[in-house]
């Protein structure tokens, strides 16, 4: 029987305990060619922990004798490196630098942390180091030093692994981004303790004992402000041959996912299912232009397959709690002069969001006071992993996209708090929400987006509106991932339906409906005008030709639709379509298809 190693970033007691574990040690080789100073970002929660653990137990000289053990049933295990076991290592953790507090109070978590580390690897090491280590308690930086000097004296060198380099940074600039970021300057800038202790670094791996350090993180802010204090690493997050180092990819995912159908009695077909379930909610990252692989988030992945294999059940909720926490920094997004634009377009997926080429050079500076344009803004959510590379278009221009309907459910969330801010609201939306999805009674819901959403969109929205801004109001307040596979833009066979909403398949025998809708607007002007919309009845708004007009082009579009989509789902589908047609922000009207 498979265990999950849900929350576990400890290799050895994930290997010594027989843990699910998908092997990536064949990295290793390629991670130790590449070079001896090293940068990986990936979104938090994506096993960069884990990573760095891999690597301190293959490269510990300390764990020299349980090599076979360890590695021996691995890849790396078959065909290892002459450096295998070779190093004294050391590991320091950023995240558990505490963001709270003035300057001093940071500084001091900082020295405290590096210290302990010194201290736990002097412990470690005591048997193969020839002198003592000094600790300063006051100076990390002087300990760190002492530390090379007893490691010069051996014949193995020191191997750093600094994991979530940049935590505290972020905690500063997106967790307290409206308090005063002089704090973050002054760890950074001038002969701030981060810049100080990094330039040490620098120092040491220029032949004074420390000969390789793989440093992880989540963006490259940090390093764009130490500029001189740690110039010498490569970033190898966008090569392709580390796209998979960290995340699941599709035939891992069915080959646990057939254990665990085979544990429970489930027939071949539950597997698929349950594929087709973790691909629509966890799949779709990629972190490099040449790479034509997606890949799961390992974190909720083994959230899924753990309760799955616990419970012979779909979990009913599919976001883990533990990545709700990435709301905070689409609040720091949507907050900027153009952040709720790029998340209703990255909501959307039309147009697509395109760069030239991702920011990689933005600092403490650049988040608090510059002009924070759709590059800007794109590259930091690419890196919060909010974002992901969906290719390239004509012109060579990288395409991004939302990853999945996890994160989705994110944009969701935080666009329908911008735009119902009352708890009340928000709870009848819900309501209204549910009676649509056992009814498909539309009117309601309308109503409530006429009397409350509309509120929100002043004047100067009418020059921008289309059908794309009324289909932003709907999935905002329909999206349930509880009970449905909900999708904009879903392609079809080379077409795009605006909107489709699909029950999740171990809900099938539910009342619940499956649902196409597409949306129309009509523009107002000189001759049809807001004050003349709103005293028509429905049937006097229906009747109106340019109405009637965006009715038979919806039809049309929807039952084209319609076939595609059941022949996706081999006609297993019980649908209902459904056009609406929005007259501005006004009036909406709407008519079933089937």
């Amino acid at each position: 029987m498979l265990k999950f190693p849900y929350g576990l970033r400890n290799f050895y007691d994930l290997i010594t305990e027989n843990y699910f574990y998908v092997d990536r040690t064949s990295h290793i080789r390629v991670i130790e060619d590449f070079g001896r100073e090293l940068i990986f970002l990936r979104p938090r929660r994506f096993g960069k922990s884990l990573l760095l653990s891999m690597l301190e137990n293959y490269y510990d000289v300390a764990k020299a004798p349980e090599f076979e053990r360890l590695f021996g049933h691995l890849a790396i295990g078959k065909n290892p490196t002459p450096k295998h076991n070779q190093y004294f290592v050391m590991t320091w953790d950023f995240s558990k630098v505490e963001a709270r507090g003035d300057v001093s109070q940071i500084r001091q978590t900082l020295i405290e942390h590096v210290n302990n580390r010194i201290k736990a690897f002097a412990r470690r090491y005591k048997e193969d180091l020839p002198y003592p280590i000094e600790i300063n308690s006051d100076n990390a930086i002087s300990s760190f030093e002492s530390l090379l000097m007893s490691v010069d004296a051996t014949p193995h060198r020191l191997y750093l692994l600094i994991d979530e380099y940049d935590n505290f940074a972020n905690e500063l600039m997106i967790g307290h981004h409206k308090e005063n970021p002089s704090r973050y300057q002054a760890l950074i800038e001038g002969e701030g303790a981060v810049k100080a202790l990094f330039r040490a670094v620098k120092s040491g791996a220029g032949g004074d004992g420390l000969e390789r350090t793989f440093v992880t993180g989540v963006s490259p802010v940090v390093l764009s402000d130490m500029s001189s204090g740690y110039n010498v690493a490569e970033s190898i997050y966008l090569r392709r041959e580390f796209n998979d180092l960290c995340g699941f990819l599709d035939f891992e995912i069915e080959d646990a996912l057939t254990q665990i159908a085979s544990e429970c009695n489930f027939p071949s077909e539950k597997v698929q299912e349950a594929l087709h379930l973790m691909r629509t909610f966890y799949d779709g990252y990629c972190f490099s232009k040449p790479a034509k692989e997606f890949v799961y988030n390992p974190t909720l992945a083994l959230y899924f397959l753990k309760n799955f294999q616990q419970d012979c059940q779909f979990p009913e909720q599919l976001l883990d709690n533990n990545l709700a926490m990435d709301k905070g920094k689409l609040t720091y997004i949507s907050d900027l002069l153009y952040g709720e634009q790029v998340i209703v377009q990255a909501l959307n997926g039309e147009p697509p969001l395109t760069l030239e080429q991702l920011a990689s050079s933005f600092g403490v500076e650049d988040m608090h006071n510059a002009t924070k344009d759709e590059t800007f803004i794109v590259s930091l959510l690419y890196f919060f992993g909010i974002l992901t590379l969906a290719g390239v278009d004509e012109l060579g221009e990288l395409i991004f996209k939302i990853p999945n309907l996890v994160i989705r459910k994110l944009y969701v969330e935080k666009l329908k708090e911008r735009l119902l801010p009352e708890l009340t609201d928000q709870n009848q939306s819900r309501i209204l929400a549910k009676q649509f999805y056992k009814t498909g009674d539309l009117q309601p819901l309308i109503e409530f987006i006429e009397k409350h959403y509309f509120k929100v969109f002043d004047n100067r929205d009418y020059g921008f509106a289309n059908e794309l801004t009324i289909k932003t109001a709907f999935l905002t307040l329909l999206f349930n991932d509880t009970f449905y596979i909900m999708d904009s833009e879903m392609e079809l066979e080379r077409r795009y339906a605006d909107l489709t909403m699909i029950v999740r398949p171990e809900r099938r025998k539910s009342s619940l409906k499956n649902f196409l809708l597409e949306f129309k607007y009509v523009k107002l002007g000189k001759t049809l005008t807001g004050e003349k919309i709103r005293e028509m009845s429905i049937d006097e708004i229906k009747a109106r030709s340019e109405v009637k007009q965006k009715f038979t082009e919806g039809k049309a579009q929807l039952l084209d639709y319609q076939k595609r989509l059941n022949n996706k789902y081999d006609n297993t589908l019980q649908l209902q379509t459904i056009t609406v047609v929005a007259l501005g922000f006004e009036r909406v009207v709407w008519e079933k298809v089937y």
